[in-house]
């Protein structure tokens, strides 16, 4: 089959990167630090800390840098783990099903059982009331890994049940709210964990963020986790010593300097969107409505088949996500982009193939 695209180079739309690139300022912030690159990134690493403290309205100690939010994640799990351990108490990871996998990745390697729960049936949303039952229903630590945007499902989760939901938990109840979609939000409903953080909602709330996406730093490993003082002394003291590398500290201050590129990012993220959208209304194929970089959309047919059908065609699309069937998580990348799998898509809907 010839592929729609003209290279032999994929047209990756599978890991909710940004196509976009790094912007300009970052790169050029990478440049100028290369003859340092023998130092320790103290200095740098601190004026991150200090900048994301100012842009969250919190404190520095509030602050905890990751090797990618990943390691945010994964230090989370570690600390409940220890926690559990020396207090003699049995713990138990509970998550969304499908989310992001790697609360559980980590929870897993360290022989901590998961608990998945499954999303509501047609609105894919949390089902609040089974989750809280798996932690009910467990004599120890719970620890809930909470996507929001949802990931792959690109919704937010209904603020007002939410809230509720947090401020109302015992003590032995986590919440990990990872929001590395968040600057991709725009409906006014969402208020974000790190507001929760700031009004003492919760003491055992601990929110997650990413330079990955919006600000296009996914090579660079720069994330970090915001919760009160005495979750993030307990955190930190699993976290990799030294764990920022110089190029992503500068490549994410130069990056939070230039509004002209925020803007751009999200304004191009925004009109691959519409433009999805629109073709998805053209074939009358379902899609939830998405507040992130990608969109969950219907494909009417097996995934495994539309995947492997989109890769001949030169284009790599997410893969299933179980026990949602019929459904395809496509990362929204440029405008033009999006143009080649729009006819891709079209071309599949002329030989009814979804």
């Amino acid at each position: 089959m010839i592929s729609i695209l003209q290279t032999h180079q994929l047209l990756e739309l599978n890991s909710n990167e940004n196509s976009l690139g790094m912007s300009d300022a970052a790169k050029q912030a990478i440049v100028n630090t290369l003859d340092i690159g023998f130092r320790y990134p103290d200095d740098q690493r601190a004026a991150l800390i200090h900048r994301i403290a100012n842009i969250n309205g919190v404190t520095e100690a509030n602050v905890s840098l990751g090797n990618g939010s990943s390691e945010n994640i994964r230090t989370v799990v570690q600390m409940l783990n220890n926690k559990a351990l020396t207090t003699g108490r049995s713990f138990q990871v509970v998550v969304p099903h499908p989310t992001f996998a790697y609360a559980e990745l980590y929870a897993t390697l360290l022989g901590i059982p998961v608990v998945k729960v499954e999303l509501t049936a047609e609105s894919y949303d949390l089902d609040f009331q089974n989750l809280q039952k798996v932690a009910n229903d467990f004599d120890g630590i719970s620890l809930f890994y909470l996507c929001n945007p949802n990931n792959p499902t690109a919704t937010i989760t209904d603020t007002a049940k939410f809230k509720a939901w947090v401020a109302s938990a015992p003590d032995n109840h986590y919440f990990l709210l990872d929001e590395a979609y968040s600057e991709y939000v725009t409906d006014p409903s969402f208020e974000s964990g790190v507001e929760w953080v700031r009004v003492g909602l919760s003491d055992n709330l601990i929110v997650v963020r990413t330079f990955s996406k919006l600000c296009a730093l996914a090579g660079m490993r720069v994330g970090y986790a915001i919760a009160n003082l005495h979750m993030t002394s307990a955190i930190e003291a699993f976290v990799s010593i030294d764990n920022t590398n110089l190029s992503g500290a500068v490549a994410a201050l130069a990056t939070l300097d230039d509004k002209e590129y925020l803007d751009l990012s999200l304004r191009t993220t925004i009109q691959s969107r519409q433009m999805v959208e629109a073709v998805l209304d053209e074939l009358g194929l379902r899609y939830l409505p998405s507040q992130a970089n990608f969109i969950f959309h219907e494909i009417k047919g097996d995934v495994t088949t539309y995947i492997d059908r989109m890769r001949e065609h030169g284009i790599v699309v997410g893969r299933a996500f179980p026990p949602i069937q019929g459904f395809n998580r496509l990362t929204l990348g440029t405008p033009e982009e999006m143009t080649v799998f729009i006819k891709a898509l079209k071309s599949f809907r002329e030989q009814g193939w979804v």
